[in-house]
């Protein structure tokens, strides 16, 4: 068992980001952290490696779109990987595939198929590549299992996975459960707590992310502690929040303390 590195999903922060970047990501580092995750980079991949380096900052995963209904063009995904080769990144994660496409077996056997494939396309520049889950991917039944459990069953070994606990929580998982049955497939997980809530994305209605009631890491019902110790094979534990109704960086600082306080730094 290896403890995982400590990061935050600068999502978290897209809006001082935008404000003042520079000055976020002092922030940030400020609160001790060395690892973030990024998103949006694909085009700024140069800009925004020399920011992060300004302030002592590694981005070792990030999040892109890459699983589009027809796939990627060969020529995007190189671009994709090289601009997260620039950045350092390790691993890279889908971060979203609507719910419609967790509904039949076909579409979730294309979607194994095409991130296989990306897995094959990503390791030529020494990168691999995986998907984060939310919720719409465990409520519907296929073969039997759970639409997620289909899925990861289909890929291939090198595909990793980032399993956000709130989210997969909000699907309706016993997460630890759902961690052991992943086992060393799980090499990232979101630690963001609140309370369990159900499914949003599946029903088509307006959703809005100030509803979901999200805490700092400790503080919520989201069974971060049997989590951790479920996810032995872990590189990374990233704090994230969707919205938080406070002052963002008080709420990180408070899942930094947490993880700290778990060894993970």
């Amino acid at each position: 068992m290896s403890t995982p590195q400590l990061s935050v999903q600068l999502y978290s922060v897209r809006q001082a980001l935008q404000d003042d970047e520079a000055a976020t990501l002092g922030r940030l580092a400020a609160l001790g952290l060395s690892n973030v995750e990024v998103f949006g980079f694909v085009d700024r991949a140069d800009e925004l490696a020399d920011a992060l380096a300004a302030h002592g900052l590694s981005a070792r995963t990030g999040h892109a779109g890459f699983l589009s209904p027809d796939g990627a063009s060969p020529d995007s995904l190189d671009d994709t990987f090289r601009a997260a080769r620039r950045l350092g990144l390790e691993i890279l994660f889908d971060p979203f595939v609507p719910a419609s496409r967790w509904a039949d077996e076909k579409e979730i056997t294309r979607t194994a198929t095409l991130l296989n494939e990306a897995a094959e396309r990503a390791a030529d520049h020494g990168l691999r590549v995986g998907y984060h889950n939310h919720s719409q991917e465990f409520v519907h039944t296929v073969a039997g299992v759970n639409a997620f459990d289909r899925f990861a069953g289909l890929l291939n070994p090198e595909v990793a996975l980032e399993i956000d606990l709130f989210w997969a929580s909000a699907g309706g998982n016993d997460v630890v459960s759902l961690l052991h049955r992943l086992g060393s497939r799980v090499r990232a997980l979101h630690v963001k707590d609140g309370p369990v809530i159900d499914d949003p994305f599946t029903s088509g209605a307006p959703f809005d992310p100030a509803d979901t009631g999200q805490v700092p890491a400790g503080r919520g019902r989201i069974p971060l502690d049997a989590s951790l110790d479920a996810a032995p094979h872990a590189e990374y534990a990233i704090l994230e929040f969707d919205h938080y109704d406070g002052d963002i960086f008080e709420g990180i600082a408070t899942g930094v303390s947490y993880l700290n306080g778990k060894g993970i730094v």
